[in-house]
């Protein structure tokens, strides 16, 4: 069993993975390091069991520390987790895993060399609602997945390090990879700034697969109305999951459309389908106590997390191609 788990970072996320460590502690110590005095002084009344720490370097010293939970802005992912990998501690951290493929990369990389678990903070990866879906896509319900379309707004938190795609998209992106095996060959992304950071606060993105699946992300951070909508379009069934909806999250639809025949088809003359609609029964956990459990589980087990390393490099590879489609102009990029 490890010994102790620390967690870097007590602003918006942190608090939360305190409380799900804490809760599968099971004897083991939590820390908390934080760089703000005042932030340290909120962890300690929150946890008043945990450790608090104001130093980085006195948690990459401590033994007892065997796993660290990095809850930190994007852009001090990478080296505050390849300074955990280097000195020999297993690594959870928030999504995304780095800002660029070739950070994610080396943290994979390093952490194979070190026989260590690198693990990535995608929390839609454990949630119920989802774990539902890919049972029903799984078991043929839905048919063959044609595509997802997905919308993801809010008037919400500008990030000052990332764009929306990277902040919003990275949720979606990181659903549609735990649902299918197979990854996009290509990515297509515009997006534009509003507030003369040069960070994209409204972005498109479309990814599209070798199979013929077609998935599509509208995000923004400039909405006055909050919605968390994914449709997912099979040829048997539709799946709409709608994750603001707490009682009935996911909605089955018996719709869809039929060409009539190759001659008709030429015509634009299909047979549609109205049928029934079902919620499915959803038997919920907290997805973020599954994650941490997993995270916990992968470390004393060996085996390898749900949401691994080179899950959260997949995902990377997806955005830095955005990115670099949106500097483009919307250039289709190849992902390899």
């Amino acid at each position: 069993m490890i010994k102790g788990i620390c967690v870097v970072g007590y602003g918006y996320w942190g608090p939360k993975l305190v409380r799900n460590f804490s809760n599968n502690a099971k004897g083991r110590l939590v820390w908390i390091c934080e760089e703000s005095p005042q932030r340290r002084t909120q962890a300690a009344a929150d946890f008043p069991a945990a450790k608090i720490s104001g130093s980085f370097d006195e948690i990459l010293a401590e033994p007892s520390i065997e796993a660290v939970v990095i809850a930190t802005p994007v852009s001090t992912h990478y080296p505050l987790a390849k300074a955990a990998l280097e000195a020999g501690k297993n690594v959870l951290v928030e999504k995304p895993l780095a800002s660029s493929i070739e950070h994610a990369l080396d943290l994979v990389e390093t952490a194979r060399k070190k026989g260590l678990v690198l693990m990535v903070d995608h929390t839609f990866v454990y949630h119920s609602a989802v774990a539902k879906i890919k049972a029903l896509l799984d078991a043929g319900e839905v048919g063959k997945l044609q595509y997802v379309d997905s919308t993801r707004i809010n008037l919400g938190l500008f990030q000052h390090d990332v764009n929306v795609l990277w902040d919003l998209a990275v949720h979606d992106i990181s659903i549609v990879h735990h649902l299918v095996e197979e990854r996009p060959h290509s990515v297509q992304a515009i997006g534009a700034s509003h507030t003369g950071t040069g960070l994209e606060n409204i972005g498109f993105l479309v990814m599209r697969y070798a199979s013929g699946l077609f998935v599509h992300v509208s995000c923004s951070w400039i909405s006055p109305v909050k919605i968390r909508h994914m449709l997912f379009g099979g040829d048997k069934k539709m799946v709409l999951y709608n994750d603001l909806n707490a009682d009935e999250p996911i909605k089955v639809y018996d719709s869809g459309f039929t060409a009539r025949n190759d001659e008709e088809r030429k015509r634009l003359l299909f047979d549609y389908r109205v049928g029934d609609v079902h919620s499915p029964k959803i038997v919920f956990r907290e997805a973020l106590a599954a994650l941490a459990g997993d995270f916990i589980n992968s470390i004393e087990t060996g085996k390898a997390p749900r949401s691994s390393g080179q899950f959260g490099a997949d995902v990377v590879k997806v955005l830095a191609a955005a990115e670099k489609s949106i500097k483009q102009n919307g250039q289709e990029i190849r992902i390899v």
